[in-house]
């Protein structure tokens, strides 16, 4: 069965989007998701028109921050910082990732953490490990909601996570632990990777790489979540091998994308609504 998420992002932007209308009632400004991206990468800027969109259809302003690619991490810091002082700015999100002489890092941690509607500060991370009412990183949110909405279960299973990245397979793991998972990170030094992800009840592939995940990697009747996206709408695995032996498996596109964007605007205006009531 494939795990769409077009439907389920659907209702997550319609609830969204009724909350954004009640503090929109009560302020007479419409909750507001600053957009932050340096350069003019074609997928990010793609990304970004993707977000504005949506942001739009959901009755929330977009206020979109373009820095040329010659910007310096002090400069991007500063405009971060700037949009984090800013009252009328609810959310912020940097668009990832940034050019490589940037720290990223460093740009992330200029998010104040209650406008971190994207989760990706250890301010948020931490809040997810500890089970706190924090911001979630939008991806692995994302694949919680996939797995609610399909009546997946963790408790006591194997999950495999291929990726470990701070803002997608070292968050995933997080979540899934906190639903009594078993979790297993795997990542490029792993010895024995295919054997690992044989055993697995639940896959989660955040790699980055076309169609690595094998079809034969995948334990019959698992539940593969595919968390890549790359050049050519392919995911992170091997899509036509891995379906005759999964139980469930989201498509790409059309699967985790759609709930991550949901995600993020459900937070943008959860946060608008903390900061109105603070």
């Amino acid at each position: 069965m494939l795990m769409s998420g077009t439907e389920l992002a659907r209702d997550i932007v319609r609830r969204a989007a009724g909350k954004a209308a009640d503090h929109t009632r009560r302020t007479g400004r419409k909750p507001c998701l600053a957009t932050v991206i340096v350069g003019e990468d074609p997928a990010s800027v793609t990304y970004v028109r993707m977000k504005q969109n949506r942001c739009r259809q959901a009755g929330l302003e977009s206020r979109h921050v373009a820095l040329p690619e010659e910007t310096s991490t002090e400069e991007l810091v500063a405009k971060i910082s700037e949009l984090s002082a800013d009252p009328d700015v609810h959310g912020i999100l940097l668009q990832h990732p940034v050019p490589h002489h940037i720290d990223e890092r460093a740009a992330f941690e200029a998010i104040a953490p209650h406008k971190d509607v994207d989760g990706v500060t250890m301010h948020s991370f931490a809040g997810m490990s500890f089970g706190h009412n924090d911001f979630q990183s939008c991806t692995p949110g994302g694949i919680m909601r996939l797995l609610d909405a399909y009546d997946v279960d963790v408790a006591g299973k194997h999950a495999v996570v291929i990726g470990r990245s701070p803002i997608l397979g070292k968050p995933a793991a997080m979540l899934l632990l906190a639903r009594d998972a078993t979790v297993t990170i795997c990542h490029s030094k792993t010895v024995g990777l295919a054997d690992v992800v044989r055993t697995a009840d639940v896959v989660v592939a955040a790699v980055g790489k076309p169609r690595f995940v094998q079809g034969d990697w995948i334990k019959p009747g698992a539940v593969v979540i595919d968390a890549g996206y790359n050049e050519g709408n392919v995911g992170d695995v091997d899509f036509d091998a891995a379906v005759g032996h999964a139980g469930l498996i989201t498509p790409v596109p059309g699967g985790v994308g759609p709930t991550t964007i949901a995600v993020l605007l459900e937070q943008t205006v959860d946060a608008s609504l903390r900061q109105l009531d603070a």
